[in-house]
């Protein structure tokens, strides 16, 4: 078997341990199909079996898929010395019922007992597949296969991984009757907020000589102290003396006409 065939059975094996409870030895009921083909195919189903399920296996049989052997004849005695090399498991059937039945009746809903199986029957496949935990094993062109987890199994896993998580029954039973139970908090609706009070100004009621605010003041002493300044500082120009003007002696221009 091949490295990465062999690493992903190792897995799935694991998965079943940890999800399913299975243990070594493997429990593996085999069908009368399976008895036959490993014969013709000159397979060693029990070696098989323990390579491709990663450990000890315990091969089991009912009374009614070797009953399916013993029908078909002198020519199928071979199939059954392989079955007859296998563990009887009871079926409790009292008159034979076809193979595929009767490991269905004894797998039940849930594989209580933790089988796998080993079957080369498509409809019986079909049918384990519903059942979480079951693995099946079938040979396709005288290899041994090991079938995915199906749905149901993924699902059963998942929902025992979230149980794990959460609070046992007993934890729960606890927890109801340490804490009171809360009646919830009923939210109300928020109203509109008005404007900020801060920020309106107030109402000045009719009659009345409206009251100057500090600001207000401040704004017009400032005003005054401008206006003061400005009037100031234009007096202060208009009083200013204008510069005279120098006369030119004619003395002076004649002596400057006589040079040229």
């Amino acid at each position: 078997m091949r490295q990465i065939r062999s690493k992903a059975y190792r897995k799935l094996m694991a998965m079943y341990c940890t999800s399913f409870g299975f243990r070594q030895p493997y429990q593996v009921l085999v069908d009368s199909e399976m008895c036959e083909t490993a014969v013709s195919q000159k397979i060693d189903l029990l070696a098989r079996m323990e390579s491709v399920l990663v450990g000890s296996v315990k091969m089991m049989i009912t009374q009614c898929c070797i009953h399916e052997l013993y029908i078909q004849g002198k020519s199928h005695q071979p199939a059954v010395d392989l079955a007859k090399s296998f563990e009887r498991r009871k079926c409790n059937h009292k008159e034979a019922i076809p193979g595929n039945e009767c490991i269905a009746s004894v797998m039940g809903e849930t594989n209580q007992h933790r089988y796998a199986v080993a079957t080369q029957s498509h409809p019986l496949r079909v049918n384990l597949r519903a059942i979480p935990g079951v693995p099946i094993v079938h040979i396709n062109r005288s290899v041994m296969v090991l079938e995915p987890a199906s749905d149901a199994t993924l699902q059963s896993k998942q929902r025992a991984e979230k149980d794990a998580l959460g609070p046992s029954t007993s934890e729960k039973a606890m927890l109801n009757a340490v804490t009171p139970q809360v009646e919830p908090v009923v939210k109300r609706k928020k109203a509109p907020k008005g404007p900020n009070p801060l920020s309106v100004k107030k109402k000045v009621p009719k009659g009345t000589v409206p009251v100057t605010t500090r600001v207000e003041k401040a704004d017009v002493r400032s005003k005054r102290k401008r206006e003061e300044a400005d009037d100031v500082d234009g007096a202060s120009v208009e009083a200013q003396p204008k510069p005279k003007r120098r006369r030119r002696h004619k003395a002076a221009s004649r002596l400057a006409e006589r040079s040229n």
